[in-house]
């Protein structure tokens, strides 16, 4: 009886050390998982500027350097004064790389992050998918008010003072089959270097040698925004060179979906192009 007992108590006592055991995983779980949510969201909620300085032979050295701040994929971000105090004074224009908005965001929330991108310097904008969620003409309307130049497979031009030609040209969304490249390369200078933005990368499979783009500017994958181990539904934003073009990639500065991101950090940039000859070894 007193063995019997024993062996009872002992098999109770060992129960109960499996239950508490794997009440013990389970917590380690629950706390692991709010600590990934909380980290997912300073990813997602990130100000980070980034800086860069391409090298082009074909970029004129009359005009030293233009510096480029780009910004895709704001969605539902507010733009934060942080972004803002340390951008302004540093960019020669800035560039809304498509995705401004998306349905349910207000025309104000809108106007206001226009309104602070123009402190920084002169604003472009091209269109991205999630822009037609909303109103078009509502947004045109917006970005004309604040004196935003919309590239909707159009181009602008900028010359030094020696003559020589920087091309600015703008491409509407590809997803919605709105563009028209053939449009934007006959609005550019037939000289002169040359810069697409385009919302969506995979513009990259439509140009040809001889449109002599050097550099495209992209945002739309987020990055995939959520990598797991590494892998996510795109690859991650960068800078690559496909043919004799620099493709420049961002992760973007807002979500879509969930307000989430992991392994590809929101971001805007600051883009500085110089002449291949300027270039400190």
């Amino acid at each position: 009886m007193f063995f019997y007992r024993l062996w009872y108590d002992f098999g109770s006592f060992s129960r109960l050390m499996v239950i508490g055991g794997n009440m013990i995983f389970v917590y380690f779980l629950i706390g692991f998982g709010i600590l990934l949510l909380l980290y997912m969201a300073k990813e997602a909620f990130a100000n980070r500027l980034l800086y860069h300085t391409l090298f082009f032979p074909e970029f004129p050295e009359s005009f030293e350097q233009v510096t480029i701040f780009f910004i895709s994929d704001i969605h539902r971000r507010n733009v934060s004064d942080k972004i803002i105090t340390k951008a302004v004074g540093k960019a020669d224009i800035v560039i809304i790389g498509g995705d401004l908005t998306e349905k349910g965001v207000s025309f104000n929330k809108v106007k206001t992050n226009i309104l602070k991108l123009k402190r920084i310097a002169p604003v472009f904008f091209v269109w991205g998918n999630n822009d037609y969620e909303v109103e078009p003409h509502l947004l045109d309307t917006i970005l004309l008010d604040c004196g935003v130049k919309v590239l909707a497979n159009t181009a602008v031009k900028f010359e030094s003072n020696s003559g020589d030609l920087f091309n600015l040209l703008g491409i509407d969304d590809l997803a919605e089959e709105r563009d028209r490249l053939d449009y934007a390369l006959q609005d550019a200078e037939k000289n002169g270097f040359r810069v697409l933005v385009s919302h969506n990368p995979e513009i990259i499979h439509k140009i040809k040698p001889e449109n002599n783009i050097h550099l495209v500017l992209s945002g739309h994958t987020h990055g995939g925004q959520i990598r797991i181990f590494g892998y996510g539904p795109y690859e991650k934003g960068g800078i690559k060179k496909i043919g004799n073009i620099t493709v420049f990639i961002s992760n973007g500065y807002g979500t879509t979906a969930l307000p989430l991101r992991l392994g590809a950090k929101a971001e805007t940039h600051l883009i500085t192009i110089k002449n291949q000859e300027n270039r400190q070894y």
